[in-house]
């Protein structure tokens, strides 16, 4: 039996692949590679080049390699880009997420989890926000993730598929074995931006507004390490194994920090100042988003290792110092 990781060449996938090779399981990751990168995912896994939309490919898959778990990672993450090219990203993120469901439906695979997103909540009324709150989400990835939550319980109440979908709050932090971390190109998560400021790559870090109602005036973010997301995925995994019921889950540590307090930990990990310049507030930024992920710890025995944001940047930084080096060892070699 094995498990298919959709998506398992990228950030978080390539996270879970390792964790799962970790855990002694038989790995399966199919990943298109249009932002994922190859030599991420673990040696013990097989590696598979495709698209989740090819049914007739992840139908053999699931025949072939007799997979009866899916985690599905794999979709387009960029809430800008999704704005100025929504029906794409309704294409990448819903309709293929439609045909993995029902090539998994079709192949008899048992559990699946989804990799969905606190963009669900749009501008939450409250802090911290819990699962039951309002849906309202403001971007075409919001609205892509949430469309593909209600596929998934639709599908379930129909089929018996047990599922876990997981809500990530502001994921960060790299393997802190040093095997992967985020690696694709024009990132906009904060602390890849602060981090590749840091070691050179952006001229400065851009501050979107100053005015808001928080503490320093900044946005107030609740930033989860990436392996203490990866754990939240086995618990939930153990979790449907062990006849655990279907159900939607937040995972953060419950606290946030602010843009200066991210800027302040990364002048504190590289012991000089970072270049930064001020600019205007961007469209539909919330002033403040923490989760309450007490449910998650509940239901699913989920312990958080590394909350610290020291730790998060410190991993961050390594891995860009790293993929620095690598990036440009294969331009010599190439050049």
């Amino acid at each position: 039996m094995a498990i298919l990781v959709t998506g398992g060449a990228g950030y978080i996938g390539s996270h879970m692949a390792h964790a799962l090779v970790e855990r002694g399981e038989e790995v399966v990751v199919l990943d298109n590679l249009a932002t994922g990168v190859e030599w991420t995912v673990p040696h013990a896994a097989t590696f598979i080049h495709g698209d989740i939309a090819d049914q007739a490919l992840v139908g053999a898959l699931i025949r072939d390699k007799s997979i009866a778990e899916i985690i599905h990672f794999a979709g387009s993450v960029v809430v800008p880009d999704s704005v100025a090219d929504p029906l794409g990203y309704y294409f990448n993120n819903t309709v293929k997420s439609r045909d993995l469901l029902e090539a998994a439906i079709k192949g008899g695979v048992r559990r699946f989890i989804f990799s969905s997103t606190a963009a669900v909540y749009g501008q939450p009324g409250q802090v911290p926000v819990f699962e039951d709150a309002a849906l309202q989400p403001i971007s075409p990835y919001g609205r892509s993730k949430l469309m593909t939550e209600w596929m998934l319980r639709d599908t379930a109440a129909a089929t018996g598929l047990a599922y876990v979908a997981l809500r990530y709050f502001n994921v960060a932090g790299a393997d802190p074995k040093g095997r992967t971390g985020q690696s694709t190109p024009r990132a906009t998560h904060l602390i890849k931006v602060a981090c590749e400021t840091a070691v050179g790559l952006r001229p400065h870090l851009d501050i979107f507004g100053r005015d808001y109602p928080t503490a320093d005036g900044t946005c107030i973010r609740d930033y989860i390490h990436v392996s203490d997301l990866v754990a939240a995925h086995e618990t939930a995994l153990v979790h449907l194994r062990g006849g655990g019921d279907s159900g939607i889950f937040n995972c953060g540590y419950g606290r946030g920090h602010s843009v200066l307090d991210v800027i302040a930990a990364v002048e504190r990990t590289t012991g000089r100042p970072l270049p930064v310049r001020d600019a205007p507030p961007r469209p539909g930024d919330p002033p403040a988003i923490v989760a309450g992920a007490e449910r998650a710890r509940r239901a699913l025995g989920w312990s958080p290792r590394y909350d610290d944001l020291d730790f998060i940047v410190a991993s961050a930084l390594e891995w860009e110092r790293r993929l620095r080096r690598r990036n440009a060892a294969d331009q010599g070699v190439n050049g």
